[in-house]
């Protein structure tokens, strides 16, 4: 077949092409009773803990795996996965690469934590223009499946949700969302499943769904477990917020994978495509010109349990040598802590690029009850997690070796940007003290609680 023209390609980010390459390391893989589900499968952003981990579930039941991703991953490749490095933004790329796939699943995101969250025409590039280059390469392509993997985030913007479900629970407002990523995802994810049925060149239609996890841990995930003994060791874990009852899920690894893998076969004609059939829409949902009467599904995907946060990490401060928190701080001064930091953030950005200690989704994440059910994933799906401590993957963290670090020099390039932070905030006082006072009327319900 003729590869057709890249469409609109000024609307997107152009990076270097590198030509594919097939890595023949060896690597020990997932050894889970799966069955073969695909035939050739393309994982966009497979380079990532998740995307690789996926990768090798599927490659060891007998799928061709095509890891796609800009960066390489971390771990050794198994032979016979082929990874190619590219933007999921380069239509050219993506397209040659799912020749012959049918089935793709769409892991690639950017914008979750850290800098990266202040970058957001880069997220919105990634996250939204992404997800559609790829709704495009699936329909030239003649890929008969396609499976989302989205957030939680979608749906929760610091509202307590108890045992929600894909029926009860709507799309968060967009204009209500307070980080782009959590916008951008909810739009992506509106996307995919609104694209369910539409038609493939040559004939036949394109099955969707997407998968709603909450956060994600396991042996080799490095991106929380990091961050949080990171932040353990710097002080900032020593008090903490909101009540004992405050509860949240989390996905094992190889729960997620769990999950997908039965998606990817929910959507075969076997299953009678039992995972994309839906009728309602919700209230929120996006008024997008191309939805078909019939979206995908969507699914919670988590460990079935309800955890509190600081309970569910004490393995990791005991094994680092630390007392479980004790020291407790209104959420109301968290609240306002994270807005005033975003606010300097947006202040010193022409200058200089700069992580928020804390972010204000974050603080929701923390501070409020927000538990799903995985009912629907189990009767749709034969979705069936298994238990796996948390204790398990911190023992294996700390075999890594974890170094003890001095912050002296990042103390002081902290109190550098602290003194630059005041001097903005001194030449621009009007401005935030609005912005003080707007944020008071805002937060102030919280002290209720």
């Amino acid at each position: 077949m003729e590869k057709p023209n890249d469409p609109k390609p000024s609307r997107f980010y152009k990076c270097g092409k590198e030509d594919a390459k097939i890595v023949e390391n060896t690597a020990e893989i997932l050894t889970l009773p799966l069955r073969k589900v695909s035939d050739k499968v393309v994982i966009t952003g497979g380079a990532g803990y998740f995307g690789f981990t996926l990768g090798c579930a599927l490659a060891k039941s007998g799928t061709e795996v095509i890891l796609y991703d800009f960066n390489p991953p971390i771990w050794d490749i198994p032979k016979g996965i082929i990874l190619i490095r590219s933007d999921v933004r380069n239509f050219s790329d993506l397209y040659s690469a799912c020749e012959g796939v049918d089935c793709l699943i769409h892991t690639a995101a950017y914008g979750v934590t850290g800098i990266e969250q202040v970058h957001k025409k880069r997220i919105r590039s990634i996250n939204i223009g992404g997800t559609g280059i790829v709704l495009e390469v699936c329909k030239r392509q003649r890929i008969p499946r396609l499976i989302y993997t989205s957030t939680v985030d979608v749906i929760f913007g610091g509202q307590t949700i108890l045992d929600g479900d894909e029926a009860t629970v709507s799309y968060f407002p967009l204009e209500q969302q307070v980080n782009e990523y959590s916008r951008t995802k909810s739009i992506a994810e509106q996307m995919v499943l609104a694209a369910n049925g539409s038609l493939l060149a040559g004939g036949g239609k394109l099955h969707t769904c997407a998968i709603r996890p909450p956060g994600i841990y396991g042996p080799e995930e490095m991106g929380h477990l990091s961050r949080l003994a990171l932040n353990i060791e710097r002080g900032f874990c020593n008090v903490c917020f909101g009540n004992p009852g405050i509860l949240m899920n989390w996905v094992h690894v190889k729960n997620l994978v769990q999950g997908h893998i039965l998606a990817a076969k929910a959507l075969t004609p076997e299953m009678n495509y039992i995972a994309h059939h839906r009728i309602s829409k919700s209230p929120f949902s996006l008024a997008l010109p191309w939805c078909h009467s019939q979206g995908g599904q969507a699914y919670f995907i988590n460990d079935g349990e309800k955890v509190n946060l600081f309970e569910w990490l004490l393995p990791l401060f005991e094994k680092l040598g630390y007392k479980k928190p004790w020291i407790h701080i209104p959420v109301f001064l968290l609240h306002l802590t994270a807005a005033v930091m975003e606010k300097l953030q947006n202040l010193l950005l022409p200058i200089v690029e700069i992580p928020a200690l804390i972010a204000r989704n974050e603080v929701h994440n923390m501070c409020v009850t927000h538990t799903f059910k995985i009912d629907k994933a189990r009767a749709h799906l034969g979705y069936a997690p298994k238990k796996y401590p948390f204790a398990d993957c911190v023992d294996h963290f700390l075999k890594k070796g974890p170094q003890p670090r001095s912050f002296f020099l990042r103390k002081c390039l902290f109190l550098l940007v602290l003194l630059v932070g005041l001097i903005v905030l001194y030449v621009k006082f009007t401005q935030v003290r609005t912005f003080l006072l707007d944020s008071w009327e805002k937060y102030r319900y919280v002290l209720k609680r």
